[in-house]
């Protein structure tokens, strides 16, 4: 891929490896008043998880918080209320990457493939995902992965369908690559333990292999960040003034080479120590409370 990407670029004036806290945050504002195409939302507030049944107000409110910083937005599930978040963001003038969550519960993913088609239908949905990370999880097999796949595909003619996985797991799986209108790559160069300066190279690198393997097809970026607390993992350290630098790495290679990034995520939520540790809850731009945590 090309991009001039290093320890030491410049983004909206600033030298991103050698500029004070200020500077770096003053460009944080600037990338964020002239709106990143999307971020990765869960509604959830303190106390609340997957399993809690989220109001139409609530989602309401915490869409309105970040809607003026972003052109899209992507969701993760269609039940428990989720099934509103693309509704109310075409409210707020934004579009939707809209996600059917799947796991081994067949009689649950049944209910997420059906609102999944229904929010479609209705018009509030601009690209439909299929499933989040199932074949990382091992939660399904590829045969039932690729027959979720088919039915939504054949409900929505003329809405782009895909899957998010990482991006390694479209190299594993070229039918399931194969069978997508959309590659949607999960890049992590945290959780591979790369060092905070070699990031957006490597991450450049996971996107060029999405890229070979799709064959042509367009390869969104559906997830990346860097928690700001934490836990380091091997050379990713977690730190405040780390986690802006890359922020602001990624939205210098995103417009040099025009590259579809959904950022991870929206808000900090608790909940999620639970599965990713001391780290889970610090991946947000805004922290639990709704202020943004880097300007």
């Amino acid at each position: 891929m090309s991009g001039k990407y290093n320890k030491h670029m410049s983004l909206v004036g600033v030298n991103i490896g050698h500029s004070s806290r200020e500077a770096l945050q003053s460009a944080v504002t600037k990338v964020l008043e002239d709106k990143i195409h999307g971020i990765s939302f869960s509604p959830y507030v303190e106390g609340q998880g997957p399993g809690t049944m989220i109001t139409e107000a609530q989602i309401t409110e915490r869409l309105a918080v970040i809607s003026k910083n972003i052109n899209w937005v992507r969701s993760f599930s269609c039940t428990e209320g989720n099934e509103n978040i693309a509704k109310i963001a075409k409210q707020q003038g934004l579009k939707t990457l809209v996600g059917a969550w799947l796991n081994d519960d067949l009689e649950n993913n049944e209910k997420e493939i059906n609102n999944l088609i229904d929010v479609a239908k209705q018009g509030y949905a601009d690209i439909v995902a299929v499933g989040n990370e199932v074949l990382l999880r091992e939660d399904l097999t590829e045969a039932q992965l690729l027959e979720y796949i088919s039915r939504v595909k054949t409900a929505l003619p003329g809405i782009e369908v895909g899957y998010v996985d990482a991006y390694y797991e479209f190299e594993l799986h070229p039918k399931i690559t194969e069978a997508c209108d959309v590659i949607l790559a999960n890049c992590y160069p945290f959780w591979e333990g790369c060092a905070l300066e070699y990031s957006i190279l490597y991450m450049k690198d996971m996107y060029a292999r999405a890229m070979k393997i799709g064959n042509g097809k367009k390869v969104i970026i559906t997830e990346t960040g860097w928690p700001n607390e934490g836990p380091k993992e091997w050379g990713a350290v977690p730190s405040y003034e780390n986690a802006i630098k890359y922020f602001l790495g990624t939205y210098q290679w995103a417009e040099e080479d025009d590259i579809d990034v959904f950022y991870f995520s929206s808000f900090d939520e608790v909940w999620k120590v639970e599965d990713e540790g001391g780290v889970g809850a610090h991946w947000g731009l805004w922290d639990k409370y709704g202020n943004l945590k880097y300007v």
